[in-house]
């Protein structure tokens, strides 16, 4: 069992940069898979990032080249560094995680074992 915990959401002008954080609750960085989600009201929850143990990256087409996923494995703290913010960004962002070093499709909801509550990202 595992706990996620996100933080950093906030309200930013179109353009600007927010750096979210998820903190778990057990060492899982080094040996679990790790993704952004996001989903905006009336839509579909949406995968953004998603990091492998091993560190591999993927990213959802409409975030490619503003944001980057990362993680500490030492302090159990997955990140997501967003900048060129757009009003289409606005969302309720999740954290999530699951057991295992690489999956086919690690931008689908399905995939993930345990989720954080969310944090807001709203883009004006």
């Amino acid at each position: 069992h595992v706990q996620l915990v996100e933080s950093g959401g906030g309200s930013v002008q179109a353009g600007g940069s927010l750096r979210l954080s998820c903190r778990f609750s057990g060492r899982i960085t080094s040996t679990y898979c790790l993704a952004w989600f996001r989903q905006a009201p009336g839509k579909e929850r949406e995968g953004v990032a998603a990091i492998t143990s091993g560190g591999t990256t993927r990213y959802a087409d409409s975030v490619k080249g503003r944001f980057t996923i990362s993680k500490d494995n030492a302090k159990n703290t997955l990140f997501l560094q967003m900048i060129s913010l757009k009003p289409e960004d606005t969302a309720m962002y999740y954290c999530a995680a699951v057991p295992g070093s690489l999956f086919d499709s690690l931008l689908l909801p399905s995939t993930y074992r345990s989720w954080g509550q969310g944090t807001q990202v709203t883009v004006s």
